[in-house]
């Protein structure tokens, strides 16, 4: 039967229409993300057995509440954000400092770093999206050149608010997390090289003064200063494991172990000994990439690694293929904010980088994590959808 013109006609409007949609969609970059969830859950699936703590349930609701998050964000014009410098300050400064309100506010692990309001979620993991927000709005500002030291200066201070108010809690590993952000944008951003190289120094000299000085100013003021004990205990496993040895160490131990017990295809899923009998700490958060090198092996750990190239690379070339500066700044925000994470929780569990609370992205359990990761991909597929959408405009134009 012949098709109508007037079917015809519809036929090609609605084809033209999926071609748009999945024009604004980056596939590979979704294919990715989605290997990466499945990958994280397979996994909990096993070392979360029998668990009284943590819950499979818990961690599949964080997911679901960061894909709502992630629409909201899609939907959401990213380029309202870059004239909102000082909302988005204030914003910062309330999610990080909420902690620390009476009644909502919950200490765990020697952090407040809590808000407890019916369910408890971590407001710092919000407060990364928003310091992106801010650093990529306050540098984009300068067109791509940062070269007067008074422009350099300021960008810094922006950077510092975040940073001072979450070392309050104390959080040194969020708060190196809001650092790499900010100096990522600033970087991307066309940063004077002297300037950079002289912020390198001086916070090299700094981090000398704390180590040499902190002792004594605790001993002068009857309390920790600077850095608290577990903190400094941590560094001090990195330089020698057997400083700790019922601390940090054992924890870096019991890292090594159970990374090293895998071989090349390791235990098998729900064969694991260190994590299911007790022996590895903290084994489905901070130290979940040993679970995954014990279970999997050498095969697992390069599948992972090989998705999280993946991921970094097609984020890299969908923020080089975005014109607008501001938007190609909080794709390479969101870009330095996950390579530092995997980097430093693969690291640490190597003995290559000293022992934090930072997570493995899309991995490691976790509900504020996950919906802060989902929320970074929103506002990054609100970058590209509206670019390729000008893109398409323009052409149409032409």
């Amino acid at each position: 039967m012949a098709v109508t013109p007037k079917i015809e006609k519809a036929q090609t409007a609605s084809a033209s229409r999926i071609s748009a949609i999945l024009g604004k969609v980056n596939l590979p970059f979704f294919g990715v993300i989605a290997a990466l969830l499945i990958f994280g859950i397979l996994n909990l699936s096993y070392v979360l057995a029998g668990s009284t703590e943590y819950s499979l349930m818990r961690q599949a609701m964080g997911i679901g509440l960061g894909i709502v998050g992630m629409a909201v964000c899609w939907k959401i014009d990213y380029r309202i954000f870059e004239h909102m410098i000082i909302p988005l300050l204030i914003i910062d400064v309330v999610l990080i400092l909420s902690p620390h309100l009476p009644i909502i506010g919950y200490s765990a692990g020697g952090a407040t770093s809590w808000v407890k309001i019916g369910i408890r979620f971590q407001p710092a993991e919000l407060a990364k999206l928003v310091t992106i927000l801010l650093m990529a709005a306050v540098v984009a500002r300068y067109q791509g050149r940062i070269d007067s030291p008074k422009e350099y200066l300021k960008c810094i201070g922006f950077l510092c608010v975040p940073f001072i108010c979450i070392m309050t809690q104390p959080d040194l590993g969020t708060g190196l997390v809001l650092i790499i952000i900010g100096a990522t944008i600033i970087f991307v951003g066309g940063a004077n090289k002297k300037l950079l190289l002289i912020t390198i120094g001086l916070m090299v000299a700094f981090i000398a003064f704390v180590f040499i000085a902190d002792p004594i100013l605790d001993n002068i003021a009857g309390k920790d200063v600077f850095l608290k004990d577990y903190q400094l205990n941590r560094i001090l496993v990195f330089l020698n494991e057997d400083a700790d040895p019922t601390g940090a160490g054992y924890n870096l131990k019991q890292a090594k172990i159970a990374i090293g017990s895998g071989g090349l295809l390791g235990k098998g899923l729900g064969n694991a000994t260190q994590s299911a009998l007790g022996f590895l700490p903290e084994a489905p958060t901070d130290f979940v990439f040993c679970t995954i090198a014990e279970q999997m092996g050498f095969v697992g750990v390069f599948v992972l690694i090989a998705l999280f190239g993946l991921l970094l690379g097609i984020a890299i070339s969908m923020a080089m293929r975005t014109d607008d500066l501001f938007g190609k700044l909080i794709i390479l925000g969101v870009v330095g904010m996950w390579l530092f994470s995997i980097f430093e929780n693969i690291g640490m569990c190597c003995g290559l980088m000293p022992i934090t609370g930072i997570p493995l992205p899309f991995i490691s359990f976790g509900s504020s994590f996950m919906i802060s990761n989902f929320l970074c991909i929103g506002i990054i597929c609100s970058v590209w959808s509206r670019q390729r959408a000008d893109a398409a405009a323009k052409i149409s134009i032409d």
